[in-house]
């Protein structure tokens, strides 16, 4: 067992310990955020045909070749045709076939022109410039050519995806199956929120946090509830976990007083330990077992820290699960937006918000920073990284992050630089 090593090895020895769940088919509407099993190669060309770009008139384009403002060339219309019908006659000199937007382009022509560019006089037409071949024309393939790879295994599903994958008649879509992780609670202190409260006990908040963040990653949570800090109690509750999920994960008796039972009922459900505590706050005490390749990861109860090292560990394990290529917390550089003044001997984990001023990325702190502060967590969707060993980090100051959250809003408006001190943790 390894003892307090720093979260890239952490990291590390837990990816490398699991592979990704089955495959399976879905239904294109439940595909949305799954993971591509296999590539997917487009079986048919968008379009399938060439079209036209416009309402107006197919043609052949060397028939206006002499067309002039003051001189029009003129064609007799045939025919007229609209999206999702196809043209019978064939235009040949001459001729020409009145066409809707989208309709196929007849046979014979191979340009179009708008309707606003001519003038109709019963069936015939008046074309006052010269056309070229291709004019107005959306070619077979515009979008993509058939046998091409429109999606590479790993891909997440998104609903753009789905849209191609319905124009192109796929209805039935390969992804990796959910990811199911089983989570529960140890402490005597906690109740659930359906419980009336009574004196020294506490709500659980961890295990409803927890299992949301599951499936808003697209997993399967499965509840394995509160258990009381007892060995065998927890052995069993591990033991059942690993019967129905992929990974189980729990949060609280993982540090060293008389109650924290984690690792010994690790051992007594036959898992080997691969590490305990990770060099960083808040969270560090951190133990990762492994039985039969399942992967068992029990949390602080603190339910700040719980919420931290879940995005920093046990997400990726999620998202490789799933199937995801680079499953790692994307990283961001920026402008550090606080006054956060104590010193951190010890490598830290600030929660932020990334909010853009001026086209500067700024990371703002959002609240107190103690490890059972939950308040903190809303908003939060970059945990700020400040290596041990510094001092106060100052506003203005550079600072790099890991991404935890939905970023997106920070670029759809500049919010006010507003500055203000956080001291404690």
């Amino acid at each position: 067992m390894k003892n307090n090593i720093q979260l890239e090895e952490a990291q590390n020895l837990l990816l490398d310990s699991i592979t990704p769940v089955g495959k399976c088919l879905v239904a294109l509407l439940e595909a949305s955020g799954r993971v591509l099993s296999q590539a997917i190669k487009a079986s048919t060309s968008i379009p399938p045909f060439s079209k036209s770009a416009l309402d107006g008139y197919a043609l052949i384009a060397s028939d206006t070749r002499q067309a002039e403002s003051s001189a029009p060339v003129q064609l007799r219309v045939i025919e007229e045709t609209r999206a999702g019908f196809v043209a019978k006659e064939k235009v040949v000199s001459g001729t020409t076939i009145k066409v809707m937007t989208g309709a196929p382009i007849p046979c014979g022509a191979n340009a179009f022109i708008k309707y606003e560019d001519v003038i109709r006089n019963g069936d015939l037409i008046s074309i006052f410039r010269a056309l070229k071949a291709q004019d107005n024309v959306i070619m077979m393939g515009d979008d993509i050519e058939r046998g091409e790879v429109i999606a590479h295994k790993g891909s997440l599903v998104t609903p753009p995806l789905v849209a191609l994958l319905a124009g192109l008649g796929i209805s039935q879509v390969p992804v990796y199956a959910k990811a199911k992780i089983a989570i529960m609670s140890t402490g005597d202190e906690l109740l659930d929120p359906s419980e009336e409260l009574q004196p020294g006990k506490i709500y659980n908040s961890s295990l409803y946090g927890l299992m949301a963040r599951c499936s808003e990653m697209g997993a399967q949570p499965l509840d394995l509830g509160i258990v009381p800090d007892e060995i065998e109690a927890t052995t069993v509750r591990i033991s059942r976990g690993l019967e129905k999920a992929d990974i189980v994960v729990s949060t609280g008796g993982v540090s060293v007083g008389d109650y924290d039972v984690m690792k010994d009922a690790m051992v007594g459900a036959g898992a080997e330990i691969i590490f305990w505590k990770v060099a960083m706050k808040p969270g560090s005490p951190v133990v990762a077992a492994v039985k039969d390749k399942k992967l068992i990861i029990g949390l602080s109860g603190n339910p700040a820290a719980a919420m931290v090292t879940f995005d920093l560990i046990v997400i990726p394990l999620i998202k490789r699960l799933m199937g995801i290529n680079n499953p790692l917390p994307d990283k961001i550089q920026g402008v550090f937006a606080d006054n956060f003044l104590k010193a951190s001997s010890q490598r830290r984990f600030l929660r932020a918000k990334l909010e853009r001023k001026d086209g500067v990325d700024c990371l703002k702190l959002t609240g107190a920073q103690g490890n059972g502060v939950l308040m903190s967590m809303i908003g939060c969707n970059v945990l700020v990284d400040i290596p041990a060993g510094s001092g106060p980090v100052i506003s203005g100051q550079s600072v790099s992050g890991h991404i935890v959250g939905n970023i997106t809003d920070a670029f759809h408006k500049e919010p006010a630089f507003t500055q203000s001190v956080v001291s404690s943790i």
